[in-house]
């Protein structure tokens, strides 16, 4: 079986914009699913998001775009490999124009991360974590 992969779909007001956003944090896109509607923003070799215009967007769901001021569409995930990876990705979104969202998460010595809204109001968050400290739990021996 093929290794399953991802692909988030994400309203965005202007493209080109949201684009150049994300190339600033250093992500690429991939050209063979990026014209005037939508960007593939490439994660990794499983991870994708589509960002689509928001006209685009609608043409997949009946549903209403949330007001992302006011109401969390969902939140993105990305993991880390260590806590200054963690810091160094939120430096770049800080620098592109994101907004730093709440404090930073810290659970003992296993665990950070840090979050942050896009040009659009999605939240992002990315998350270090030590798995064999996790793995022991709470006070791990």
């Amino acid at each position: 079986m093929a290794q399953q992969m991802i692909f988030v779909n994400l309203p965005v007001k202007d493209l080109a914009r949201t684009q150049k956003f994300f190339t600033e944090l250093g992500y690429s896109f991939n050209p063979m699913f990026t014209d005037d509607n939508a960007a593939c923003l490439v994660v990794s070799d499983t991870i994708y998001f589509m960002l689509l215009t928001e006209d685009f967007f609608k043409g997949f769901s009946k549903r209403g775009i949330p007001d992302t001021a006011t109401q969390a569409q969902t939140l993105n995930c990305l993991s880390a490999e260590s806590r200054q990876e963690v810091d160094a990705m939120l430096d770049k979104a800080l620098a592109a124009g994101a907004r730093e969202h709440g404090e930073p998460e810290v659970m003992g010595d296993f665990m950070y991360g840090r979050s942050f809204t896009d040009l659009d109001g999605h939240l992002w968050s990315y998350m270090w974590m030590d798995v064999e400290a996790a793995a022991q739990g709470p006070g791990g021996e």
